[in-house]
Protein backbone atom coordinates (compact mmCIF):
# COMPACT_ATOMS: atom_id res chain seq x y z
CA UNK A 1 0.00 0.00 0.00
CA UNK A 2 1.64 3.27 -0.91
CA UNK A 3 2.15 5.77 1.51
CA UNK A 4 -0.68 8.42 -0.07
CA UNK A 5 -3.16 5.75 0.26
CA UNK A 6 -2.23 4.54 3.64
CA UNK A 7 -2.29 7.92 4.90
CA UNK A 8 -5.72 8.83 3.72
CA UNK A 9 -7.24 5.58 5.00
CA UNK A 10 -5.73 6.54 8.78
CA UNK A 11 -7.61 10.08 7.98
CA UNK A 12 -10.74 8.91 7.20
CA UNK A 13 -10.54 5.84 9.49
CA UNK A 14 -11.77 8.49 12.39
CA UNK A 15 -14.69 8.01 13.59
CA UNK A 16 -15.98 11.93 12.94
CA UNK A 17 -14.55 11.67 9.02
CA UNK A 18 -15.70 8.02 8.38
CA UNK A 19 -19.56 9.08 8.63
CA UNK A 20 -18.59 11.58 5.98
CA UNK A 21 -18.51 8.52 3.40
CA UNK A 22 -21.99 7.82 4.47
CA UNK A 23 -22.92 10.90 1.93
CA UNK A 24 -21.95 8.85 -1.33
CA UNK A 25 -24.14 8.81 -3.73
CA UNK A 26 -24.95 6.44 -6.28
CA UNK A 27 -27.20 5.95 -9.46
CA UNK A 28 -27.96 3.59 -12.30
CA UNK A 29 -29.06 4.38 -15.70
CA UNK A 30 -29.60 0.37 -17.32
CA UNK A 31 -29.91 0.22 -21.14
CA UNK A 32 -31.91 -2.58 -22.88
CA UNK A 33 -33.44 -3.21 -26.12
CA UNK A 34 -36.85 -3.77 -27.15
CA UNK A 35 -37.54 -7.21 -28.60
CA UNK A 36 -40.62 -9.12 -30.23
CA UNK A 37 -40.89 -12.87 -28.57
CA UNK A 38 -38.57 -13.65 -31.48
CA UNK A 39 -35.77 -12.27 -30.43
CA UNK A 40 -36.04 -9.70 -33.47
CA UNK A 41 -35.72 -5.74 -32.63
CA UNK A 42 -38.96 -4.24 -31.87
CA UNK A 43 -39.53 -1.75 -34.65
CA UNK A 44 -42.65 -0.14 -32.74
CA UNK A 45 -43.11 3.43 -30.91
CA UNK A 46 -41.39 3.84 -27.59
CA UNK A 47 -44.81 2.93 -25.44
CA UNK A 48 -46.96 5.29 -24.75
CA UNK A 49 -47.71 4.48 -21.46
CA UNK A 50 -44.22 5.01 -20.48
CA UNK A 51 -44.65 8.36 -21.02
CA UNK A 52 -42.37 10.97 -22.72
CA UNK A 53 -39.05 9.82 -23.86
CA UNK A 54 -37.69 13.40 -23.32
CA UNK A 55 -39.05 14.34 -20.51
CA UNK A 56 -39.55 11.32 -18.02
CA UNK A 57 -37.22 11.37 -14.88
CA UNK A 58 -36.49 7.07 -15.15
CA UNK A 59 -37.28 5.81 -18.43
CA UNK A 60 -36.57 7.11 -21.77
CA UNK A 61 -34.64 5.90 -24.74
CA UNK A 62 -31.08 5.96 -25.79
CA UNK A 63 -29.61 5.93 -29.43
CA UNK A 64 -32.72 3.95 -30.67
CA UNK A 65 -36.75 3.91 -30.51
CA UNK A 66 -35.93 0.88 -29.18
CA UNK A 67 -33.29 1.01 -27.14
CA UNK A 68 -34.86 1.68 -23.52
CA UNK A 69 -33.01 3.30 -20.94
CA UNK A 70 -34.25 3.20 -17.08
CA UNK A 71 -32.67 5.44 -14.86
CA UNK A 72 -33.14 5.19 -10.74
CA UNK A 73 -33.40 8.15 -8.80
CA UNK A 74 -29.67 9.44 -6.98
CA UNK A 75 -29.49 7.87 -3.63
CA UNK A 76 -27.02 7.68 -0.60
CA UNK A 77 -27.59 4.02 -0.55
CA UNK A 78 -26.88 1.04 -2.60
CA UNK A 79 -29.73 -1.34 -1.65
CA UNK A 80 -32.43 1.82 -2.20
CA UNK A 81 -30.84 2.35 -5.68
CA UNK A 82 -31.23 -1.42 -6.49
CA UNK A 83 -35.05 -1.00 -4.90
CA UNK A 84 -35.54 1.80 -7.70
CA UNK A 85 -33.80 0.15 -10.39
CA UNK A 86 -36.15 -2.89 -9.15
CA UNK A 87 -39.42 -1.06 -9.15
CA UNK A 88 -38.87 1.04 -12.25
CA UNK A 89 -38.35 -2.65 -14.69
CA UNK A 90 -41.03 -3.89 -13.06
CA UNK A 91 -43.58 -0.82 -14.19
CA UNK A 92 -41.51 -1.05 -17.39
CA UNK A 93 -42.56 -5.03 -18.34
CA UNK A 94 -45.98 -4.51 -17.01
CA UNK A 95 -46.14 -1.97 -20.05
CA UNK A 96 -44.91 -4.17 -22.85
CA UNK A 97 -47.14 -6.57 -23.39
CA UNK A 98 -45.70 -9.46 -25.84
CA UNK A 99 -42.38 -7.26 -26.08
CA UNK A 100 -39.63 -8.17 -23.94
CA UNK A 101 -36.41 -6.89 -22.86
CA UNK A 102 -33.25 -8.50 -24.26
CA UNK A 103 -31.13 -9.34 -21.52
CA UNK A 104 -27.47 -8.60 -23.26
CA UNK A 105 -25.03 -5.79 -24.01
CA UNK A 106 -24.42 -6.93 -27.53
CA UNK A 107 -27.59 -6.85 -29.74
CA UNK A 108 -30.45 -9.23 -30.68
CA UNK A 109 -31.58 -10.12 -34.10
CA UNK A 110 -31.07 -7.03 -36.08
CA UNK A 111 -32.74 -6.23 -38.91
CA UNK A 112 -30.77 -6.88 -42.78
CA UNK A 113 -31.52 -2.88 -43.87
CA UNK A 114 -30.04 -0.72 -41.27
CA UNK A 115 -32.56 1.82 -42.45
CA UNK A 116 -34.79 -0.62 -40.83
CA UNK A 117 -33.39 0.03 -37.51
CA UNK A 118 -35.55 3.36 -35.80
CA UNK A 119 -33.82 6.14 -34.82
CA UNK A 120 -34.93 7.62 -30.99
CA UNK A 121 -37.89 9.94 -31.20
CA UNK A 122 -38.56 12.72 -28.48
CA UNK A 123 -41.43 14.79 -30.11
CA UNK A 124 -41.12 18.07 -32.43
CA UNK A 125 -39.76 21.13 -30.09
CA UNK A 126 -36.46 22.31 -30.93
CA UNK A 127 -34.53 20.64 -27.95
CA UNK A 128 -36.33 16.87 -29.43
CA UNK A 129 -35.17 17.50 -32.75
CA UNK A 130 -31.36 18.39 -31.37
CA UNK A 131 -31.88 14.88 -29.87
CA UNK A 132 -32.94 13.24 -33.02
CA UNK A 133 -30.89 15.10 -35.19
CA UNK A 134 -27.99 14.34 -33.41
CA UNK A 135 -29.01 10.52 -33.40
CA UNK A 136 -28.91 10.93 -37.37
CA UNK A 137 -26.02 12.21 -37.13
CA UNK A 138 -24.61 8.81 -35.22
CA UNK A 139 -26.15 6.86 -37.48
CA UNK A 140 -24.72 8.04 -41.08
CA UNK A 141 -21.30 8.24 -38.97
CA UNK A 142 -21.01 5.24 -37.88
CA UNK A 143 -23.62 2.85 -38.47
CA UNK A 144 -27.33 2.18 -36.48
CA UNK A 145 -25.94 -1.61 -35.30
CA UNK A 146 -23.00 0.06 -32.80
CA UNK A 147 -25.91 2.81 -31.70
CA UNK A 148 -27.70 -0.65 -30.16
CA UNK A 149 -25.33 -1.62 -28.10
CA UNK A 150 -26.52 -1.45 -24.78
CA UNK A 151 -24.43 -1.27 -21.16
CA UNK A 152 -24.83 0.03 -17.64
CA UNK A 153 -23.93 3.12 -16.69
CA UNK A 154 -22.72 3.62 -13.09
CA UNK A 155 -22.84 6.90 -11.19
CA UNK A 156 -20.88 8.03 -7.87
CA UNK A 157 -20.16 10.85 -5.87
CA UNK A 158 -18.05 11.52 -2.94
CA UNK A 159 -19.62 14.05 -0.30
CA UNK A 160 -18.40 17.69 -0.78
CA UNK A 161 -17.54 17.50 3.28
CA UNK A 162 -15.15 14.68 2.47
CA UNK A 163 -13.65 16.45 -0.48
CA UNK A 164 -13.73 19.61 2.28
CA UNK A 165 -11.52 16.97 4.93
CA UNK A 166 -9.10 15.76 2.29
CA UNK A 167 -8.33 19.75 0.91
CA UNK A 168 -7.72 20.91 4.67
CA UNK A 169 -5.07 17.86 4.74
CA UNK A 170 -3.29 18.56 1.96
CA UNK A 171 -3.29 22.08 2.66
CA UNK A 172 -4.65 23.27 -0.49
CA UNK A 173 -5.96 26.83 -0.40
CA UNK A 174 -8.09 27.13 -3.66
CA UNK A 175 -11.78 27.06 -3.39
CA UNK A 176 -13.45 23.88 -2.94
CA UNK A 177 -14.69 23.85 -6.42
CA UNK A 178 -11.63 23.82 -8.00
CA UNK A 179 -10.36 21.10 -5.35
CA UNK A 180 -13.24 18.86 -5.26
CA UNK A 181 -12.92 19.01 -9.90
CA UNK A 182 -9.01 18.07 -9.78
CA UNK A 183 -9.48 15.41 -7.24
CA UNK A 184 -12.08 13.23 -9.32
CA UNK A 185 -10.15 14.38 -12.58
CA UNK A 186 -7.14 12.84 -10.80
CA UNK A 187 -9.64 9.77 -9.50
CA UNK A 188 -10.52 9.42 -13.38
CA UNK A 189 -6.75 8.94 -14.17
CA UNK A 190 -6.50 6.38 -12.14
CA UNK A 191 -9.72 4.69 -13.39
CA UNK A 192 -7.80 4.77 -16.63
CA UNK A 193 -5.02 2.98 -15.19
CA UNK A 194 -6.73 0.20 -13.40
CA UNK A 195 -10.31 0.00 -15.73
CA UNK A 196 -8.67 -3.48 -17.47
CA UNK A 197 -9.38 -5.15 -13.80
CA UNK A 198 -13.00 -4.39 -14.28
CA UNK A 199 -13.37 -5.69 -17.62
CA UNK A 200 -11.57 -8.82 -16.70
CA UNK A 201 -13.95 -9.13 -13.50
CA UNK A 202 -17.12 -7.78 -15.39
CA UNK A 203 -17.09 -7.98 -18.70
CA UNK A 204 -20.19 -10.13 -20.09
CA UNK A 205 -19.82 -9.99 -23.90
CA UNK A 206 -17.29 -12.25 -24.97
CA UNK A 207 -19.89 -13.60 -28.14
CA UNK A 208 -21.73 -11.69 -30.64
CA UNK A 209 -24.91 -12.57 -32.77
CA UNK A 210 -23.59 -13.06 -36.49
CA UNK A 211 -26.29 -10.11 -37.96
CA UNK A 212 -24.22 -7.32 -35.66
CA UNK A 213 -21.22 -7.52 -37.81
CA UNK A 214 -23.26 -8.57 -41.43
CA UNK A 215 -20.85 -6.46 -43.90
CA UNK A 216 -18.16 -5.74 -41.72
CA UNK A 217 -14.74 -6.77 -41.57
CA UNK A 218 -13.90 -8.74 -38.25
CA UNK A 219 -11.65 -10.58 -36.77
CA UNK A 220 -13.55 -13.24 -34.59
CA UNK A 221 -14.07 -16.79 -34.53
CA UNK A 222 -17.30 -18.77 -35.51
CA UNK A 223 -19.08 -20.24 -32.72
CA UNK A 224 -21.98 -22.72 -34.22
CA UNK A 225 -23.84 -21.70 -37.39
CA UNK A 226 -24.60 -18.03 -36.54
CA UNK A 227 -22.16 -16.50 -33.87
CA UNK A 228 -18.90 -14.87 -33.58
CA UNK A 229 -16.51 -14.52 -30.22
CA UNK A 230 -12.94 -14.71 -29.50
CA UNK A 231 -12.51 -17.38 -26.94
CA UNK A 232 -10.44 -15.56 -24.27
CA UNK A 233 -12.80 -12.32 -24.52
CA UNK A 234 -14.30 -10.44 -22.04
CA UNK A 235 -15.94 -7.52 -23.74
CA UNK A 236 -16.19 -7.37 -26.87
CA UNK A 237 -18.64 -4.04 -26.10
CA UNK A 238 -15.64 -2.29 -25.70
CA UNK A 239 -13.38 -3.57 -28.10
CA UNK A 240 -13.03 -2.10 -31.58
CA UNK A 241 -16.37 -3.92 -32.87
CA UNK A 242 -18.18 -1.94 -30.35
CA UNK A 243 -17.69 1.99 -28.90
CA UNK A 244 -14.97 2.42 -30.19
CA UNK A 245 -13.90 3.58 -33.76
CA UNK A 246 -11.72 4.80 -36.51
CA UNK A 247 -12.71 9.03 -36.65
CA UNK A 248 -12.23 8.95 -32.84
CA UNK A 249 -8.86 6.63 -32.23
CA UNK A 250 -6.72 10.01 -32.90
CA UNK A 251 -8.33 12.31 -30.44
CA UNK A 252 -6.15 12.78 -27.60
CA UNK A 253 -8.49 13.96 -24.57
CA UNK A 254 -6.44 15.15 -21.67
CA UNK A 255 -7.31 14.21 -18.03
CA UNK A 256 -4.66 15.90 -16.10
CA UNK A 257 -7.04 19.16 -15.04
CA UNK A 258 -10.52 19.72 -15.67
CA UNK A 259 -9.35 22.72 -18.09
CA UNK A 260 -7.50 20.56 -20.11
CA UNK A 261 -10.16 18.33 -20.54
CA UNK A 262 -12.60 20.55 -21.71
CA UNK A 263 -10.27 22.26 -23.98
CA UNK A 264 -9.66 19.25 -25.64
CA UNK A 265 -13.05 18.45 -26.16
CA UNK A 266 -14.03 22.21 -27.49
CA UNK A 267 -11.17 21.38 -29.91
CA UNK A 268 -12.81 18.02 -30.72
CA UNK A 269 -16.06 19.73 -31.58
CA UNK A 270 -14.63 22.43 -33.54
CA UNK A 271 -11.88 20.22 -36.12
CA UNK A 272 -13.48 19.84 -39.51
CA UNK A 273 -13.55 16.42 -40.43
CA UNK A 274 -13.58 15.98 -44.42
CA UNK A 275 -15.92 12.46 -44.30
CA UNK A 276 -18.39 14.16 -42.70
CA UNK A 277 -18.09 17.45 -44.46
CA UNK A 278 -18.44 15.41 -47.60
CA UNK A 279 -21.80 13.90 -45.86
CA UNK A 280 -23.38 17.79 -45.14
CA UNK A 281 -25.76 18.81 -42.52
CA UNK A 282 -28.42 18.52 -44.34
CA UNK A 283 -29.69 15.31 -46.43
CA UNK A 284 -30.47 14.70 -50.22
CA UNK A 285 -34.42 16.02 -49.46
CA UNK A 286 -32.58 19.36 -47.60
CA UNK A 287 -33.48 17.35 -43.98
CA UNK A 288 -31.14 17.76 -41.07
CA UNK A 289 -28.69 14.76 -40.65
CA UNK A 290 -26.22 15.71 -38.79
CA UNK A 291 -25.97 18.53 -36.28
CA UNK A 292 -22.52 19.84 -37.58
CA UNK A 293 -19.49 18.44 -39.56
CA UNK A 294 -17.06 18.25 -37.18
CA UNK A 295 -15.39 15.45 -35.78
CA UNK A 296 -17.93 15.09 -32.40
CA UNK A 297 -21.00 16.91 -32.88
CA UNK A 298 -21.69 17.72 -29.08
CA UNK A 299 -19.06 15.73 -26.95
CA UNK A 300 -21.62 13.72 -25.94
CA UNK A 301 -20.32 11.50 -29.03
CA UNK A 302 -17.06 10.83 -27.49
CA UNK A 303 -16.67 7.69 -26.22
CA UNK A 304 -14.95 7.17 -22.93
CA UNK A 305 -14.93 4.27 -20.27
CA UNK A 306 -15.63 7.14 -18.05
CA UNK A 307 -16.39 10.92 -17.60
CA UNK A 308 -16.97 13.87 -15.63
CA UNK A 309 -19.75 15.28 -15.12
CA UNK A 310 -22.25 17.78 -13.67
CA UNK A 311 -25.73 17.92 -13.71
CA UNK A 312 -27.02 20.47 -16.54
CA UNK A 313 -29.41 22.91 -16.65
CA UNK A 314 -32.45 22.84 -19.53
CA UNK A 315 -30.58 23.20 -22.76
CA UNK A 316 -27.07 23.76 -21.41
CA UNK A 317 -24.10 21.69 -23.38
CA UNK A 318 -22.65 19.52 -20.43
CA UNK A 319 -18.96 20.84 -20.96
CA UNK A 320 -20.41 24.25 -20.55
CA UNK A 321 -22.20 23.41 -17.32
CA UNK A 322 -18.50 21.67 -16.21
CA UNK A 323 -16.45 25.04 -16.84
CA UNK A 324 -19.55 27.05 -14.76
CA UNK A 325 -19.88 24.73 -12.04
CA UNK A 326 -17.31 21.91 -11.81
CA UNK A 327 -17.36 18.33 -11.80
CA UNK A 328 -19.88 16.88 -9.68
CA UNK A 329 -19.84 13.23 -9.56
CA UNK A 330 -18.57 10.46 -12.41
CA UNK A 331 -20.13 8.32 -14.88
CA UNK A 332 -18.45 4.84 -15.17
CA UNK A 333 -19.37 3.82 -18.90
CA UNK A 334 -17.53 0.33 -19.20
CA UNK A 335 -20.12 -1.86 -17.82
CA UNK A 336 -21.87 -4.55 -19.29
CA UNK A 337 -24.99 -5.75 -18.64
CA UNK A 338 -24.84 -8.93 -16.49
CA UNK A 339 -27.33 -11.45 -18.49
CA UNK A 340 -27.38 -13.95 -15.35
CA UNK A 341 -29.17 -10.60 -13.71
CA UNK A 342 -32.69 -9.62 -14.00
CA UNK A 343 -31.75 -6.15 -13.45
CA UNK A 344 -28.11 -6.23 -15.33
CA UNK A 345 -26.01 -5.75 -12.37
CA UNK A 346 -25.67 -7.06 -8.66
CA UNK A 347 -25.52 -5.31 -5.92
CA UNK A 348 -22.03 -6.90 -5.17
CA UNK A 349 -20.89 -5.45 -8.52
CA UNK A 350 -22.25 -2.11 -6.71
CA UNK A 351 -19.96 -2.29 -3.34
CA UNK A 352 -16.88 -3.21 -5.38
CA UNK A 353 -17.28 -0.44 -7.80
CA UNK A 354 -17.66 1.68 -4.56
CA UNK A 355 -14.67 0.15 -3.12
CA UNK A 356 -12.39 0.33 -6.24
CA UNK A 357 -13.45 4.02 -7.18
CA UNK A 358 -12.77 4.88 -3.31
CA UNK A 359 -9.61 3.48 -4.18
CA UNK A 360 -8.74 5.39 -7.19
CA UNK A 361 -9.92 9.04 -5.55
CA UNK A 362 -7.54 8.22 -2.45
CA UNK A 363 -4.51 6.73 -4.47
CA UNK A 364 -1.51 8.99 -5.49
CA UNK A 365 -2.94 9.81 -8.89
CA UNK A 366 0.22 11.88 -11.55
CA UNK A 367 -0.26 13.25 -14.62
CA UNK A 368 -0.56 10.89 -17.50
CA UNK A 369 2.09 11.67 -19.80
CA UNK A 370 2.04 10.40 -23.58
CA UNK A 371 3.34 7.44 -23.18
CA UNK A 372 1.25 6.28 -20.35
CA UNK A 373 -1.58 6.99 -21.71
CA UNK A 374 -0.71 4.80 -24.66
CA UNK A 375 0.03 2.41 -22.10
CA UNK A 376 -3.00 2.41 -20.23
CA UNK A 377 -5.43 2.38 -23.49
CA UNK A 378 -2.98 -0.81 -24.54
CA UNK A 379 -3.83 -2.48 -21.27
CA UNK A 380 -7.53 -2.00 -21.65
CA UNK A 381 -7.55 -3.35 -25.06
CA UNK A 382 -5.89 -6.51 -24.15
CA UNK A 383 -8.14 -7.48 -21.41
CA UNK A 384 -11.53 -6.90 -23.35
CA UNK A 385 -9.94 -8.87 -26.17
CA UNK A 386 -7.62 -11.44 -24.06
CA UNK A 387 -8.48 -11.05 -20.83
CA UNK A 388 -9.00 -14.65 -19.53
CA UNK A 389 -5.84 -15.70 -21.46
CA UNK A 390 -3.51 -17.77 -19.34
CA UNK A 391 -0.58 -15.90 -18.58
CA UNK A 392 -1.57 -12.82 -20.19
CA UNK A 393 1.13 -9.92 -19.69
CA UNK A 394 0.09 -5.98 -19.55
CA UNK A 395 2.66 -3.35 -19.38
CA UNK A 396 3.11 -0.70 -15.97
CA UNK A 397 5.10 2.06 -16.75
CA UNK A 398 7.16 0.19 -19.24
CA UNK A 399 7.67 -3.07 -17.55
CA UNK A 400 6.07 -6.10 -17.80
CA UNK A 401 3.09 -7.85 -15.74
CA UNK A 402 0.64 -10.36 -15.35
CA UNK A 403 -2.99 -9.35 -15.59
CA UNK A 404 -3.14 -11.78 -12.62
CA UNK A 405 -0.15 -10.48 -10.63
CA UNK A 406 -1.10 -6.88 -10.87
CA UNK A 407 -4.65 -7.95 -10.37
CA UNK A 408 -3.85 -9.39 -7.02
CA UNK A 409 -2.08 -6.58 -5.87
CA UNK A 410 -4.82 -3.73 -6.26
CA UNK A 411 -7.48 -6.34 -5.05
CA UNK A 412 -4.98 -6.14 -1.26
CA UNK A 413 -4.75 -2.55 -1.82
CA UNK A 414 -9.12 -1.78 -2.54
CA UNK A 415 -9.00 -4.57 0.50
CA UNK A 416 -8.61 -1.18 2.81
CA UNK A 417 -11.46 0.67 0.99
CA UNK A 418 -13.67 -2.22 1.45
CA UNK A 419 -12.93 -2.32 5.30
CA UNK A 420 -13.46 1.61 5.52
CA UNK A 421 -16.53 1.17 3.76
CA UNK A 422 -17.81 -1.82 5.99
CA UNK A 423 -16.87 0.06 9.01
CA UNK A 424 -18.85 2.73 7.80
CA UNK A 425 -22.41 1.24 7.18
CA UNK A 426 -21.66 -1.60 9.61
CA UNK A 427 -22.08 -4.32 6.67
CA UNK A 428 -20.18 -6.68 5.59
CA UNK A 429 -21.31 -6.49 2.08
CA UNK A 430 -18.32 -5.15 0.47
CA UNK A 431 -15.38 -7.19 2.29
CA UNK A 432 -18.24 -10.00 0.43
CA UNK A 433 -17.68 -8.63 -2.77
CA UNK A 434 -13.73 -8.56 -2.83
CA UNK A 435 -13.74 -12.45 -1.83
CA UNK A 436 -15.94 -12.83 -4.79
CA UNK A 437 -13.41 -10.54 -7.21
CA UNK A 438 -10.73 -12.16 -5.60
CA UNK A 439 -12.10 -15.80 -6.33
CA UNK A 440 -13.13 -14.98 -10.13
CA UNK A 441 -8.82 -13.49 -10.92
CA UNK A 442 -7.86 -17.04 -9.16
CA UNK A 443 -10.15 -18.82 -11.24
CA UNK A 444 -11.16 -17.22 -14.67
CA UNK A 445 -14.22 -19.43 -15.15
CA UNK A 446 -16.31 -18.31 -12.54
CA UNK A 447 -16.22 -14.51 -14.93
CA UNK A 448 -19.04 -13.66 -16.35
CA UNK A 449 -17.39 -13.78 -19.73
CA UNK A 450 -16.75 -17.54 -19.05
CA UNK A 451 -20.18 -18.25 -17.83
CA UNK A 452 -21.72 -16.76 -20.80
CA UNK A 453 -19.68 -18.70 -23.15
CA UNK A 454 -20.19 -22.06 -21.18
CA UNK A 455 -23.99 -21.39 -21.30
CA UNK A 456 -24.08 -20.61 -25.01
CA UNK A 457 -22.02 -23.75 -25.82
CA UNK A 458 -25.35 -25.47 -23.62
CA UNK A 459 -27.46 -23.95 -26.33
CA UNK A 460 -25.71 -25.50 -29.18
CA UNK A 461 -22.84 -22.87 -29.57
CA UNK A 462 -26.05 -20.26 -29.94
CA UNK A 463 -25.42 -16.80 -28.25
CA UNK A 464 -29.47 -15.97 -30.02
CA UNK A 465 -31.46 -18.95 -28.37
CA UNK A 466 -28.74 -18.49 -24.90
CA UNK A 467 -30.06 -14.56 -24.88
CA UNK A 468 -33.71 -15.08 -26.11
CA UNK A 469 -33.87 -17.83 -23.03
CA UNK A 470 -32.61 -15.23 -20.60
CA UNK A 471 -34.87 -12.50 -21.57
CA UNK A 472 -38.19 -15.14 -21.37
CA UNK A 473 -36.56 -15.83 -17.89
CA UNK A 474 -36.26 -12.49 -17.02
CA UNK A 475 -39.43 -11.26 -18.39
CA UNK A 476 -41.35 -14.48 -16.42
CA UNK A 477 -39.78 -12.85 -12.83
CA UNK A 478 -40.73 -9.19 -13.29
CA UNK A 479 -44.31 -10.21 -14.17
CA UNK A 480 -44.63 -12.30 -11.45
CA UNK A 481 -43.80 -9.85 -8.74
CA UNK A 482 -46.55 -6.64 -10.22
CA UNK A 483 -46.62 -3.40 -8.19
CA UNK A 484 -48.79 -2.58 -6.05
CA UNK A 485 -51.92 -0.52 -6.48
CA UNK A 486 -50.64 2.82 -5.52
CA UNK A 487 -46.93 1.98 -6.91
CA UNK A 488 -48.81 1.60 -10.56
CA UNK A 489 -50.86 4.83 -9.96
CA UNK A 490 -47.74 7.02 -8.93
CA UNK A 491 -45.78 5.24 -12.23
CA UNK A 492 -48.92 6.34 -14.24
CA UNK A 493 -49.21 9.56 -13.22
CA UNK A 494 -45.39 10.22 -13.63
CA UNK A 495 -45.90 9.06 -17.22
CA UNK A 496 -48.82 11.26 -17.75
CA UNK A 497 -46.96 14.20 -16.34
CA UNK A 498 -44.23 13.47 -18.71
CA UNK A 499 -46.16 13.58 -21.86
CA UNK A 500 -48.09 16.79 -20.99
CA UNK A 501 -44.42 18.58 -20.24
CA UNK A 502 -43.31 17.38 -23.80
CA UNK A 503 -46.39 19.02 -24.95
CA UNK A 504 -45.93 22.01 -23.34
CA UNK A 505 -42.22 22.35 -24.51
CA UNK A 506 -43.77 22.14 -28.12
CA UNK A 507 -46.27 24.57 -27.80
CA UNK A 508 -43.94 26.94 -26.27
CA UNK A 509 -41.12 26.98 -29.15
CA UNK A 510 -40.87 30.32 -30.97
CA UNK A 511 -37.26 29.78 -32.41
CA UNK A 512 -36.73 28.32 -35.89
CA UNK A 513 -35.00 24.62 -35.58
CA UNK A 514 -31.71 26.28 -37.20
CA UNK A 515 -31.50 29.38 -34.94
CA UNK A 516 -31.93 27.06 -32.00
CA UNK A 517 -29.04 24.49 -33.14
CA UNK A 518 -26.60 27.40 -34.12
CA UNK A 519 -27.48 28.95 -30.52
CA UNK A 520 -26.95 25.59 -28.68
CA UNK A 521 -23.69 24.74 -30.82
CA UNK A 522 -22.13 28.11 -29.83
CA UNK A 523 -22.23 27.64 -26.07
Amino acid sequence: MSPTLSTHLALLSQPEQREHLRGCLHGIEKESLRITPDGALARTPHPLALGSALTHPTITTDYSEALLELITPVSSSIEGVFESLDRIHRFTYAQLGEERLWTESMPCLLPARDADIPIGWYGTSNIGMLKHVYRRGLAIRYGKAMQCIAGIHYNFSLPPQLWAVLQDHDGDTGSARDYQSARYMALIRNFRRYAWLLMYLFGASPVVCGSFLQGRDHRLQRLGEKSLYLPYATSLRMSDLGYNNNAQSGLNICYNSLENYISSLQKAISIPYPPYEAMGTHDSEGQWQQLNTNLLQIENEFYSPIRPKRVTNSGEKPVHALAARGVEYIEVRCMDIDPFAPLGIEPSTAHFLDAFLLYCALEESPDLGQAECAEVGENFALAVKRGREPGLVLQRLGSAVGLQEWGAELLSNIAGCARLLDSTHRTTAYGDSLVLQRNKLQDASLTPSARVLGAVERYGNSFFRFALAQSEAHRRYFLSRPLDSASLSQFRAQANISLAAQAELEAADTQDFDSFVAAYLSQ
